[in-house]
């Protein structure tokens, strides 16, 4: 069976071709990354997908939305696109689609990962646990959360908005980043400070703790510098980042009961896959008071499939029509 599968975020929209074999194993074609800002709504992308596919593509679909998903009308969290469920089968050409939270598809694609498409981060250097939940979280343009329940004969995902739970600062930088951050927004979420562009936020906030003048750099500009040690602020505001993260998996892995394991995800969360281990992360993960014995049972991976999103929409559109859909 082939479906195209579609993992759709707040700046890029990236295609697959994806083949599921009769065992179940998932096998994708090389990736397609379109720029949402250069298409006026998804119906315009997926046509620029076919027409570099030759101008046909197999009449099934599964897409990963950033976003809340639900049967009438979506919208995207974090750009302008909308997408109306009941009209995808005539809009695309479709016989049969899923859709299905861009977090949720991650944790298909944690379930049924193999072992070695993990790093070990933090907690026992073991697989993640065959029963019970694992947390799945990554930064991104925004924070995405999800979990998914494990038992001995199958598991099943669950979508969350953990990414809009208020911030809570353990220390006086972090106090400090609220307060910046609290001058724009009545209500500070810990998207604001765990999420790609929250690194200018951070960066400009330990500018002005030196009482040093910087050049108004961009997101990109600020990972770029900090991760090749060009300048040693943004090599700050990414240690800065990293404690966070691991401040807030470790409040995710307490509220889901995430004990089966933590996984972080996304194309960031990969970025940063050398400077996670060496930096404050699993001692912030650990940190939290009554608990820290429990916390540091409980095993840390980064997943390194190279597009777990797109894995994880054909494993989601295989959970939901099965294998010989």
């Amino acid at each position: 069976m082939e479906l195209v599968v579609v993992d759709i975020g707040g700046t890029h929209a990236r295609f697959a071709i994806a083949t599921v074999e009769a065992d179940g194993a998932i096998a994708l074609s090389e990736p397609e990354t379109l720029h949402t800002e250069d298409h006026a709504s998804f119906q315009t992308a997926w046509e620029d997908f076919r027409q570099r596919q030759g101008g046909s593509l197999p009449d099934a679909v599964s897409m990963a939305i950033a976003g809340p998903v639900s049967d009438d009308i979506i919208r995207f969290t974090n750009n302008p696109w909308i997408i109306r469920p009941p009209l995808v089968k005539s809009k695309l050409g479709v016989q049969r689609y899923t859709i299905v939270n861009d977090f949720a598809a991650v944790a298909h694609a944690v379930a049924r990962a193999p072992d070695d498409q993990f790093l070990h981060l933090a907690g026992p250097e073991q697989p993640l646990g065959s029963e019970g939940t694992v947390t799945v979280l990554g930064p991104g343009t925004g924070l995405g959360v999800a979990h998914l329940w494990r038992t001995g004969e199958g598991y099943r995902v669950q979508a969350t908005e953990g990414g809009h739970i208020d911030f809570a600062p353990l220390d006086s930088i972090e106090d400090a980043i609220l307060a910046r951050l609290r001058r724009r927004h009545r209500r500070v979420s810990v998207e604001r400070v765990v999420s790609g562009p929250a690194i200018v936020d951070i960066y400009q906030t330990l500018a002005a703790m030196e009482r040093r003048t910087v050049p108004e750099y961009d997101d990109v500009e600020i990972w770029t510098r900090g991760m090749q040690g060009d300048d040693s602020l943004a090599a700050a505001a990414v240690d800065r980042f990293c404690l966070s993260l691991g401040s807030v998996a470790g409040d995710m892995a307490l509220a889901q009961g995430g004990f089966a394991g933590v996984v972080i995800a996304g194309g960031l969360g990969y970025r940063i896959r050398d400077t996670l281990p060496a930096s404050g992360f699993a001692e912030r993960f650990r940190a939290k008071g009554r608990f820290a014995g429990l916390m540091a049972e409980i095993p840390v991976k980064l997943i390194v499939h190279p597009q777990p999103g797109l894995y994880g929409a054909a494993a989601a559109f295989v959970a939901e029509h099965g294998d010989a859909a």
